[in-house]
Formats: C-alpha cells, structure tokens, sequence
C-alpha cells in the first residue's frame, strides 16, 4: 500500500481498533489487521484505548454482554464496524435460540461489511467507508 493511500482521520488523536473475534470472520479480520498500520489506524488490546469496535463473527447472547461492556469502556468518539454475516445478522445460525439476530440490536453499527466470510479486502473498505463518514 502507498503513502498516499493513507487516510486522514482529521483527528488528532490516532485511530485505534479493538477487534472482537468471536467464530470464523475473526480469521479474516487478523489478516487484514497487518495492513492497518499503512491506513493510519493501530490494533489494540483494550477497550479503553480502542476508538473503533470490530465485531466478527456469530454474536451469542451468552456473550453479548462482553461485548457491550467493551464498547462502554471505550472513550469518546466511538465507532462499530460489523464484520460478516453472522454479526450482522445472525448469518446461517439466525434462528438459534442463542444467537443475537445482529450487532446492531445492541449497538450503533456505523458500517456493515458483508459476507460469509468476507475477505479481508472487505473490512479494509470498511473502515473506509468509517473514514467517510467521520470526515463528512
């Protein structure tokens, strides 16, 4: 990746993504996460310095609520980014009993990526797609 594909968050605080890999889009986000670094946004490993959220993977109601306390220990501005099917909406395991039909049911998801499992091209679009909308 070039320099000039670097994105400028307009911020001065630098861009940090806590990842939650809960089942098999996690995989994808992991090999996406080594290209980071080039679009200016850094990989933590707590909540409490993670500006952007990426949920991946099935998102069962026994575990919703770890998810929501990470995002609450998160400082303002905070984003989620939803990653595959199963945490947007539920994906092949929507009618289980233990699986929250969406992310989104929960929290504000700001993007969307699609896919089952989408490659990891797919969240990189996705966090420019965050980028957009930050600096709109």
């Amino acid at each position: 990746m070039t320099a000039s594909a670097r994105l400028e968050w307009g911020t001065t605080y630098q861009v940090t993504v806590l990842e939650l890999g809960l089942a098999c889009c996690g995989v994808e986000v992991m090999a996406a996460l080594d290209r980071l670094p080039d679009l200016g946004v850094t990989p933590v490993d707590g909540a409490g310095e993670a500006h952007v959220l990426v949920v991946s993977g099935t998102v069962t109601d026994v575990m919703l609520p770890a998810v929501i306390r990470s995002y609450e220990a998160m400082p303002e501005p905070r984003y989620v980014i939803s990653v595959g099917a199963c945490s947007n909406t539920g994906g092949p395991y929507w009618d289980s009993y233990s699986v929250t039909k969406g992310i989104d049911q929960a929290l504000p998801v700001h993007v969307a990526v699609p896919g089952c499992p989408p490659r990891p091209e797919a969240l990189l679009e996705g966090l420019k797609a965050l980028h957009r909308l930050v600096n709109a």
